[in-house]
């Protein structure tokens, strides 16, 4: 069974709202998938060790091991490389918890293409097509994606910022 970039839709969007448990419809709605598409990708991430079935659609991520492969794999396994300007949606040093952390010149910082953006910047394939609607939706999960798109693309500072601060966040949700 192969990872698809969804997978980590799905595991952020978890991972984002710590003690909620998810039904697949309301996570599909939340996150403009179909309902299969949830089921599939929780179930290719419980076959990798990412997340662990507790009981019957009872589920949840492995944050450990997700953070392992947020800081480890992602950029090799859906590298992603910044295009041409574009307007759209504000991702990795471009949003908090790195944009005030990262001095970055106007218009320099990464947006996901997106008709509904407030910025201009080098545009960035999400990581998945459904990604800057639910981060637009729910601010928690774009703070998740920003800090994985920062460890997909960025320089050595940032991969490491991002880091740090991604394990802060996945340590506060473990906690939960």
């Amino acid at each position: 069974m192969e990872l698809k970039p969804q997978d980590m839709l799905v595991l952020l969007k978890a991972v984002a709202h710590p003690g909620r448990r998810w039904t697949y419809a309301a996570l599909a709605e939340a996150l403009s998938m179909s309902v299969s598409e949830v089921h599939a990708s929780v179930k290719r991430s419980t076959a990798s060790g990412l997340a662990v079935m507790r009981g019957r659609g009872d589920w949840a991520p492995v944050v450990p091991a997700l953070l392992e492969f947020a800081v480890h794999g992602v950029r090799y396994v859906w590298p992603a490389a910044a295009g041409a300007v574009k307007r759209g949606v504000p991702t990795s040093f471009g949003v908090e918890p790195l944009a005030s952390r990262l001095a970055a010149a106007a218009g320099e910082a990464p947006v996901w293409p997106h008709p509904a953006g407030s910025a201009k910047g080098p545009g960035l394939a999400p990581i998945y097509r459904t990604a800057p609607e639910a981060a637009l939706a729910d601010p928690a999960l774009h703070r998740l994606l920003a800090l994985l798109d920062a460890l997909r693309t960025g320089r050595a500072r940032e991969r490491a910022l991002a880091t740090e601060l991604l394990r802060q966040e996945l340590e506060v949700a473990d906690a939960a």
